[in-house]
């Protein structure tokens, strides 16, 4: 019987992570441990796994540079939690979105600009464009005023009814600033 265990494969004895030994086992010719045997994979699986993950057409350093950049972004909000992060993508989004209505309100101005001195027309007429512009800015400006107005005797009931039992700083600053908002509520309205 020997001779017969000479003629198969033997699979030499290993540790096993809690320390224990693992007796030899004979195998098979042939045989291929679970562990080595590839994992099925059919024509569909196969064909993404050969796609590029890139978008056709783009250059394979820009992606690598914009993933760089974004694990950089990534690492800076790590500590960070789910509501942190978010409340700072607001705020990215919020700057954005100022910068771009003032160059906006910049090509607006350029265009008036434009308009006004190649059109030529009388003075009278442009004065009286110009006259229309101020009074839309203020009425705006009254408008916004009073809305800030609003929101601070909304702020100071609350206080008052004890919905809010302790005001924060911004809170405070907000209601401080009640009698110069007043004010210049008061000079925009004689000014119209």
């Amino acid at each position: 019987m020997a001779a017969h265990y000479e003629t198969g494969k033997y699979i030499p004895a290993s540790q096993r992570p809690d320390g224990t030994w693992r007796k030899p086992r004979r195998v098979r010719e042939g045989y291929v441990p679970q562990e080595e045997v590839p994992v099925y994979e059919n024509k569909y699986v196969k064909f993404f796994k050969s796609k590029p993950d890139l978008p056709p057409g783009l250059n394979p350093e820009e992606s690598t540079k914009s993933k760089q950049q974004q694990s950089k972004q990534d690492g800076d909000l790590a500590g960070l939690s789910k509501s942190a992060k978010r409340n700072l993508k607001r705020k990215e989004k919020r700057k954005q979105q100022q910068e771009n209505d003032g160059t906006a309100e910049a090509d607006e101005l350029s265009q008036t600009l434009q308009k006004t001195t190649i059109g030529g027309g009388s003075q009278n007429s442009q004065a009286a464009l110009q006259g229309d512009q101020d009074g839309a800015e203020k009425a705006k400006k009254v408008k916004n005023l009073k809305k800030k107005l609003r929101q601070i005797d909304e702020l100071q009931q609350k206080l008052d009814s004890g919905e809010i039992k302790q005001a924060t700083k911004e809170q405070l600053e907000k209601l401080s600033r009640r009698q110069v908002l007043e004010e210049e509520l008061e000079d925009l309205e004689l000014d119209l």
